[in-house]
């Protein structure tokens, strides 16, 4: 099985310490000349008096967009735990044993507006950027991330049963495994009634975490 989750536009605080990045220490490594290019678009724009609008956030995240100028430097931390937000509260990576930390090694991918494809274990800086941003001379990131997210993701779904999407259609868009459609699972949470949009919206998300931590804390390997 395959389990593919979005990021998340929460990120848990900056640590203090740690190695900086290093782009070669990223699982695949075949989308490092694409990672490079955005990273090299993002800390320009950043550096823009235009930045938040481009970037689409409010005055509020303008230390976050500053820390953007510097990524090369910044420490690092393991994305699983980079990550916060209500999917991964339900994810809760805290409460793996060795057995489901062997599996989420294998078995799940975090696609990311700057990194494209992630492990859980790989080492990326705390930044801020979301798909629907338009970068100095990229613009939208949709169209560059579909030339080879779709074949990455399928060369890592393998032969190892159904894909399970867990990412909005946002970061669907991105790419989906090619060619696998029919192998590729959703989860759909309906909304009680009487809540809230943003009540449900945060549920859901909480949700889905709390399936991809099930499947990869059960000993069950499905194979369609």
């Amino acid at each position: 099985m395959l389990i593919i989750l979005p990021p998340s536009e929460t990120k848990r605080p900056a640590p203090d310490h740690g190695p900086a990045l290093d782009l070669g220490r990223l699982s695949f490594p075949e989308l490092t000349p694409v990672r490079e290019r955005v990273m090299d678009a993002l800390m320009v724009t950043s550096q823009r008096p235009d930045a938040l609008r481009r970037l689409q956030v409010g005055p509020s995240l303008a230390a976050e967009v500053a820390r953007n100028r510097h990524l090369p430097e910044l420490p690092t931390r393991r994305a699983a735990e980079t990550y916060a937000g209500p999917l991964y509260e339900g994810l809760d990576t805290a409460s793996w044993s060795p057995d489901a930390k062997g599996r989420a090694a294998h078995q799940l991918i975090i696609v990311s507006a700057l990194w494209g494809a992630l492990r859980p274990s790989d080492p990326i800086p705390t930044y801020r950027l979301h798909i629907c941003a338009r970068l100095l001379g990229m613009d939208r990131l949709e169209p560059t991330w579909r030339t080879v997210l779709p074949t990455v993701l399928c060369e890592a779904a393998g032969q190892r049963g159904p894909i399970l999407d867990l990412r909005s259609r946002g970061y669907q868009a991105v790419g989906r495994p090619g060619g696998l459609d029919d192998e590729t699972v959703t989860l759909r949470i309906r909304p009680s009634p009487g809540d809230a949009a943003h009540i449900g919206d945060v549920i859901a998300k909480r949700v889905r975490g709390e399936a991809a931590c099930h499947l990869l804390s059960s000993p069950a390997d499905p194979e369609d």
